[in-house]
């Protein structure tokens, strides 16, 4: 293969192990038009749509996310980066099916909203399945041959967050683009439909996938076939985990409840217009607001490595927000360009940067659990943060007033600022081939405390060069030591 072939050939694998996270973006976004859709179909109150039923709906995919990244996490590890993959695709490519027909007994509603609710947990599995799968698979591979060193953090990023931030845009777009197609009289082929297509990028992707194979990094140095000592690796990892998770609960909590309800936002911004064009056609304005965040910190992230970049000038613009918001709330224009850029600048910086950082801070050998945790904590935040959303606004005055609309972005600048310190503190910056010296490091760490380094990595992997002049065969050894572990 000539240069460019090898180096495509790469950036292929990367997008084919991450680009699934799409689905995610996509499935956490469509709910809340769905949810704007099903309130329009069958009303509110004691006959109709509850006000509990929404919140659950929105963050019920929350908690399968939770639970997939957990289980799969140690899957991943233990079972293989590919099993957990394509197992991650169906899941998802099943359940969304299924949630665009969900139909209770008899037609009913209350039966239809609680298949929907448990579709929506079992598609959360799935999509929490991606990330210690698939993101820690593509950050293994943009380490790999035809890689440059100063482009692994941005392919990695352009694979992982940034098809997140496009499956917002696309999962506010869609529901726009049917609401145009088919019209008042027919929601229900609407929100059906959006869900529905869920289906096809998660079909695609693992087409897609069906021909890889495992990560180099994970057949030199996984523990597939013997005993973790997780004593050593909470004593060598901990803090980093710390300051990685605690950062990423935070991102989420502002993130997710800013994106899932800026329809309530921007409804009252517009005077509580009754258009469903109005309110979709602004959620779609202010979601692009992600793309050029996630999409220009690519291109910085290599350049000034991946600490969270953007927080503090996340924190200011909110500030400005808040402090603004009776001028920029008589001008809708302003207010969405305003409060895309504060959405912008949290993808420029922890958006990006936390999943190069959960994905290549630990070792090989625990990756998928290291960063199954991590992001499962940030979920964690993202849950929590759906239902203190509408509190928060309603412990300020309500979502007509403009103390009930502010009061969100004071908390969240505050929190962004937060983030930042714990980032400063407890985060070790992260070089380029971070994960080969990382691994070498992980390796005279476990023979230091006495573990047996050469039940390490899978059998057929061969010699591997970790330090100049220095050879580790993580393969060297026969298939009877492997058969005892």
């Amino acid at each position: 293969m000539t240069g460019k072939k090898v180096a495509l050939s790469s950036v292929s694998l990367i997008f084919a192990c991450g680009t699934a996270l799409f689905s995610d973006g996509y499935a956490n976004n469509v709910i809340g038009a769905v949810n704007t859709l099903l309130k329009r179909i069958y009303g509110t109150g004691s006959d109709g749509i509850t006000g509990n039923y929404s919140t659950t709906l929105s963050s019920v995919a929350f908690a399968g996310t939770v639970a997939g990244m957990l289980s799969f996490g140690y899957l991943s590890d233990k079972v293989g980066r590919k099993f957990g993959m394509m197992s991650a695709t169906g899941i998802v490519a099943v359940f969304s099916g299924l949630s665009a027909a969900s139909s209770g007994a008899n037609h009913s509603l209350d039966g239809m909203l609680a298949m929907l609710i448990a579709c929506r947990f079992l598609l959360g599995i799935g999509v929490g399945a991606e990330y210690p799968c698939g993101s820690v698979s593509a950050s293994e591979q943009s380490e790999e041959e035809g890689i440059a060193k100063n482009s692994q953090h941005r392919w990695l990023v352009l694979a992982t967050n940034t098809m997140i931030d496009v499956g917002f845009v696309i999962g506010a777009f869609v529901p726009l683009v049917l609401y145009w197609i088919f019209g008042d009289n027919h929601l229900r082929a609407v929100w059906r439909v959006s869900l529905g297509l869920g289906v096809i990028p998660a079909a695609a992707v693992f087409i897609w996938r069906l021909r890889m194979e495992e990560p180099s990094r994970y057949k030199r140095d996984s523990m597939k076939h013997v005993r973790i000592p997780y004593g050593l690796v909470i004593k060598r990892y901990w803090r980093g985990l710390l300051g990685v998770s605690l950062s990423w609960f935070i991102y989420d909590f502002i993130t997710y409840p800013f994106g899932l309800y800026s329809s309530t936002i921007t409804d009252a911004v517009t005077g509580n217009s009754a258009s469903l064009t109005v309110v979709f056609g602004w959620s779609v304005v202010i979601n692009l607001f992600y793309i050029p965040g996630t999409f220009v910190g690519a291109f910085f992230v290599d350049l000034l490595g991946p600490k969270i970049i953007g927080l503090l000038a996340q924190a200011v613009i909110g500030f400005i927000m808040s402090g603004l918001y009776t001028q920029l709330s008589q001008h809708v224009g302003a207010f969405a360009v305003v409060y895309g850029i504060f959405l912008s600048f949290g993808e420029f910086g922890p958006g990006n940067c936390l999943g190069v950082l959960a994905a290549k801070s630990g070792p090989t050998a625990v990756r998928g659990q290291y960063y199954g945790v991590a992001a499962a904590v940030g979920k964690v935040g993202a849950f929590i943060g759906t239902w203190v959303f509408p509190i928060m606004i309603a412990d300020f005055g309500g979502s007509s007033s403009p103390k009930g609309n502010t009061g969100p972005f004071w908390v969240g600048s505050g929190l962004a600022i937060l983030s930042a310190l714990i980032v400063y503190f407890l985060v070790k910056p992260l070089d380029h081939d971070g994960m080969k010296e990382e691994d070498a490091k992980f390796r005279e760490y476990l023979e230091a405390h006495g573990f047996d380094v050469s039940l390490m990595g899978l059998p057929e992997t061969e010699t591997v060069l970790y330090e100049e002049g220095k050879e580790t065969d993580s393969a060297a050894k026969d298939t009877d030591s492997t058969t005892k572990v």
